[in-house]
């Protein structure tokens, strides 16, 4: 079952400095047949004006990813880690017990991010923030784990939930493949581009919801760059 969900129909708010597009509900936004995916619980496309950005606020019990479209995304968090990240790579913060933290657009221009968080499992742990560079010429044609709590994704950064989090780009007229296992859900966005998966098309921006498929097949119509996300039920 493959569920597209167009950019069109998504909730979400502008308040001038920040326009958000919301996959599932958040805030202001709500709709009882969107409240998540497997342990998927947001999925926000985040517009950033110039020298905007979130003031210092709390989270806890969240896995948080921030994957770059455009623009950069500077860090700053009450355990004093501070970082900007750059587009196409990715950040991750695991709220755990509790954090504070900022997320600032610096740059002389807009700042676009997808905004994941993903429901923990497991035992409550102090919070922790990391970020890593993924030169988009590694996932070429390829999918490349960017965040993962399973087992075997030592490279990626980690996460404290049995999911991980791909990214891949791909030419007009290339085909990923991606095997899904039984019982997992996947929720798949193009940040560019426009593609078939499983035969259905998906573009810019619009979200599809995948479950009892084993395998993924997604042909670029343009060239795409695709954020993938692999969850338990």
């Amino acid at each position: 079952m493959i569920d597209v969900r167009s950019f069109a129909s998504l909730g979400g708010a502008n308040h001038g400095w920040l326009d958000a597009k919301h996959h599932f509900s958040f805030a202001s936004y709500h709709d009882q047949k969107r409240m998540g995916w497997g342990a998927l619980r947001v999925w926000n496309d985040d517009t950033i004006a110039a020298g905007t950005g979130f003031p210092a606020h709390p989270h806890s019990d969240m896995e948080i990813i921030t994957y770059v479209r455009e623009g950069a995304i500077t860090h700053e968090d009450s355990l004093g880690n501070k970082g900007r990240t750059e587009a196409g790579d990715v950040q991750v913060m695991s709220a755990g017990t509790g954090i504070r933290h900022a997320e600032y657009n610096a740059e002389p221009d807009a700042t676009r991010i997808f905004q994941i968080w993903i429901i923990p499992d497991g035992e409550r742990k102090a919070p922790s923030w990391g970020t890593r560079p993924f030169p988009k010429g590694e996932r070429s044609g390829q999918f490349v784990t960017l965040a993962s709590g399973m087992a075997g994704d030592g490279d990626a950064l980690p996460i404290r939930t049995d999911a991980r989090v791909l990214g891949a780009s791909v030419k007009a007229g290339e085909t990923v493949e991606y095997a899904l296992g039984e019982g997992r859900y996947a929720y798949m966005v193009p940040a560019a581009g426009s593609v078939q998966i499983n035969g259905q098309a998906l573009n810019k921006g619009d979200g599809a919801a995948i479950r009892d498929e084993t395998r993924l097949s997604i042909t670029a119509t343009t060239d795409a760059e695709l954020v993938l996300v692999d969850t338990a039920a």
